[in-house]
């Protein structure tokens, strides 16, 4: 996982360097602190995938490039078996898989995504991305935050939302909850 982590940093640094970005500028356009930036492009934490997909929105090009370092192929369809995803975030309260990953030019990036339980104090971290968001629950129960608005999706659920606002999740119940998120 660490070696993963230090290969996506290394291809942001570089298409940083290429199209001769500055780094707080681009710490600027991903919403985040100049030294959490710095860290992110060092290797040294993990990188959420809101900032992933705002790099690579910035750099014009599919999010799958900066995970694997491969641009996807696939232009008819793509298959991806049960847990065969490609994990693109490491967070202790989210796991996410690409479910898409090797289909090139896509409109919307569909999302497995695994919220384990966490205390019932602790805070829900938000974050905002550009676009659209639609989340469909699978299993377990969900706590939606967008901004002050809190949504309790169960089992079936489902909501659509602008993810520009500031939005988190967190499983219910003691239990962990899975749910389809497509990202458009």
């Amino acid at each position: 996982m660490e070696e993963e982590i230090r290969q996506i940093a290394a291809r942001i640094k570089e298409l940083r360097e290429i199209f001769e970005v500055p780094l707080d500028v681009l710490a600027k356009e991903c919403e985040v602190p100049v030294e959490l930036y710095r860290e992110y492009e060092g290797g040294e934490r993990d990188i959420p995938v809101s900032v992933l997909m705002r790099i690579a929105h910035r750099f014009n090009i599919e999010l799958a490039s900066l995970i694997t370092g491969e641009e996807p192929r696939l232009r008819l369809y793509a298959l991806t078996r049960k847990g065969k995803g490609v994990s693109v975030e490491r967070r202790k309260d989210y796991k996410y898989q690409s479910l898409a990953y090797n289909f090139a030019h896509k409109k919307a990036e569909p999302f497995l995504v695994t919220v384990e339980p966490e205390p019932k104090d602790s805070p829900i971290h938000m974050n905002s991305h550009p676009g659209q968001e639609f989340n469909y629950v699978l299993e377990g129960s969900i706590r939606v935050m967008l901004e002050e608005h809190e949504v309790i999706l169960n089992e079936g659920d489902s909501l659509y939302f602008d993810s520009g606002v500031p939005h988190g999740m967190k499983a219910l119940h003691g239990k962990t909850a899975k749910f389809l998120a497509i990202i458009f």
